[in-house]
């Protein structure tokens, strides 16, 4: 995730620059975690912190205070639910390289369906934040189980309990993930099955190289 993001996605894109702003903060919090048990070290990882700095030492920055920015309501709960079917598509294709297979996710609409959404607007994605957390080279969300899926196919089942607001909202869900085996090419780029070609790169990372060539 962090790598896909990090080195595949243009510089000046949002996806990488709010990894990038995640990293800064988790460093941050961790050198003022162990600044009164390890205060060298943690000067010393502070004054090569490659970013501008509010203080000039570790010890002049104060105690741990995360904004409230950090905590959106439900995302959370989307990012465990997301896990979970993970879990489950990974554990049916175990040893398996998982970008070489595209899922599909079937949730009744509902809670569960809801906050996928937020990880996935389209139908279909290999950019979305929830094929990202799949690891799969595409992800497909759905209300219902495609008409062309074979009597055969391995449909892994699984529930998942939301509770938000400290359990005002509770409500258990059930879901299916599908795994099958992706028909595109190898992108020599990002590495995920979405080319064409496997000497062309993905649209995606046509469209990062052609932004970085008009940038130039």
């Amino acid at each position: 995730l962090l790598s896909c993001r990090l080195y595949c996605e243009e510089a000046k894109d949002p996806k990488r620059r709010s990894c990038q702003t995640v990293l800064a903060e988790a460093l941050d919090i961790v050198i003022r975690s162990f600044a009164p048990i390890l205060p060298h070290l943690a000067e010393e990882v502070f004054q090569y912190i490659p970013y501008k700095k509010d203080s000039e030492g570790v010890f002049r920055t104060g105690w741990i205070n995360a904004s409230s920015a950090w905590k959106k309501p439900g995302i959370e709960e989307a990012i465990e639910g997301a896990c979970a079917m993970r879990d489950s598509f990974l554990g049916s294709i175990s040893g398996k390289n998982a970008l070489e297979y595209e899922v599909i996710i079937v949730i009744e609409p509902g809670l569960l369906f809801e906050l996928m959404e937020a990880l996935q607007a389209e139908e279909t994605s290999s950019v979305s934040q929830l094929n990202e957390i799949m690891m799969a080279s595409q992800t497909t969300l759905l209300s219902e189980l495609p008409k062309e899926t074979p009597s055969d196919a391995n449909i892994i089942k699984g529930t998942f309990l939301i509770n938000l607001e400290g359990g005002d909202i509770c409500e258990q869900s059930s879901y299916k993930v599908i795994a099958r085996p992706i028909a595109k090419a190898k992108c020599p780029r990002c590495r995920r099955y979405t080319a064409e070609s496997s000497n062309t790169p993905c649209p995606r990372c046509l469209q990062v190289l052609a932004a970085g060539k008009g940038s130039t």
